[in-house]
């Protein structure tokens, strides 16, 4: 069979030799194979990180829709005894602190399990 010039060089049959230890593990000679030994099972996600999903979700979808109300609700704010200034300083501090909060629990929950 003649090689074809586009493709390069034809690649030789010939098996290589096998080293000469007598090990009964297949030796890997530092290549990565790109399978792993062992698959480890999908941990699920217990009530923790369901939290922590939970507080992300307010805190990047609830709130910035309740700022966008912000001026349809004069009289909610209002019976609460905040102006409209006062409302818009107050939300978005919500969100900060429900995520500082968050990053310390789960910072310290992770220091406890060390």
């Amino acid at each position: 069979m003649t090689p074809d010039p586009e493709q390069g060089p034809a690649e030789s049959t010939t098996p290589e030799p096998e080293s000469s230890n007598n090990s009964d593990q297949p030796s890997d000679h530092g290549q990565q194979t790109g399978r792993p030994k062992q698959v480890q099972p999908a941990v699920e996600i217990d009530w923790r990180g369901w939290l922590l999903v939970g507080v992300v979700l307010v805190c990047f979808f609830v709130i910035p829709v309740l700022i966008l109300f912000i001026p349809q609700a004069q009289s909610l704010l209002a019976s609460l005894g905040l102006s409209r200034r006062q409302a818009y300083l107050a939300m978005p501090m919500i969100p900060a602190i429900l995520l500082g909060l968050t990053a310390v629990w789960a910072a310290l929950r992770t220091q406890s399990f060390e």
